[in-house]
């Protein structure tokens, strides 16, 4: 039983041997002329230089963003809670009965 051929299932192709004649196919024609060398190092260039455009837009952003980070975030910060404590003492004010001081207006005397 061993010995008979299995049925069912995915019959394969034999393989063909590759032909063999000197290269004088069209196609080993196409890709030893010098255009498509010159083009294939043209491709090679180019992605060499787009990674290495990548990688400094890369280095640029986190220059930027942690740059950002260390000296734009805490200005805000610190103008948000200037304009917290300007708010809590115009309603302590008011609160108090004073006239409300405009702090952009100075107070006529």
């Amino acid at each position: 039983m061993a010995s008979q051929p299995r049925r069912g299932g995915v019959s394969l192709p034999d393989r063909r041997a590759p032909k063999n004649n000197n290269q004088s196919g069209i196609i080993a024609k196409l890709t030893n002329s010098p255009i498509v060398s010159h083009g294939k190092q043209a491709a090679c260039e180019a992605v060499y230089v787009s990674k290495k455009l990548l990688r400094s837009t890369g280095k640029a952003a986190w220059i930027a963003g942690t740059t950002f980070l260390i000296l734009v975030v805490p200005l805000i910060i610190e103008m948000d809670r200037e304009q917290q404590l300007n708010e809590l003492e115009l309603q302590q004010a008011s609160l108090l009965g004073a006239p409300p001081v405009n702090p952009t207006h100075p107070v006529p005397r």
